[in-house]
């Protein structure tokens, strides 16, 4: 769950920890980096006390393009968007890759496709899966698209990911995205 890729200085680290809710632990890092360093705290809900309150359905985010190293969201992206709707669901994405820096990284905890919570808990609204994650790199679609029957997003999705860590226990599924800038569309 904690991937050792690239390297980081915490004097120039800023990180982004949405949907907060009340907690501030941070679950997943890089080369043994534990604490939190220029985080900012975003929530929907005003009574967290989070340093921006925004709703992440309503795009654009209240964030300049490149301005986090990391972007932390715990059981958070299954509570947006809805299911089947793809420009919701590459949006939001493609927000997060506007607001990372240059090989910044996204890590994330959803529900693992084999937990009772996924759909047990009636807030849930998408599934976030390993081949979910297959749609944010665009090498894949220059692979598939016309080979597989891969749909094709390239007209409206335009960021790009790689994965570099996805682990799913049964009961979560976390995951780690390098924004790949510039992107590698064709």
């Amino acid at each position: 769950m904690r991937p050792t890729v690239g390297s980081r200085t915490a004097q120039t680290m800023t990180e982004l920890l949405l949907g907060c809710g009340s907690r501030a632990k941070k679950l997943l890092w890089l080369n043994g980096k534990k604490e939190w360093a220029g985080l900012v705290r975003l929530d929907i809900e005003a009574s967290h006390k989070p340093d921006v309150i925004h709703d992440l359905n309503v795009l654009p985010w209240p964030f300049d393009e490149d301005q986090f190293n990391e972007i932390h969201a715990y059981e958070v992206l299954e509570h947006l968007g809805q299911q089947g709707d793809a420009r919701a669901f590459l949006g939001q994405f493609a927000e997060a890759w506007r607001i990372l820096k240059p090989d910044g990284f996204l890590f994330a905890t959803c529900p693992s496709v084999n937990s009772a919570w996924l759909w047990g808990d009636p807030s849930h609204r998408r599934v976030v899966s390993a081949e979910t994650l297959y749609f944010l790199s665009q090498p894949n679609y220059t692979r598939e698209v016309g080979v597989t029957p891969m749909s094709d997003f390239r007209s409206f999705y335009q960021a790009d990911f790689e994965c570099e860590m996805s682990e799913d226990d049964g009961i979560s599924f976390s995951f780690a995205l390098r924004a790949i800038k510039p992107s590698r569309i064709s």
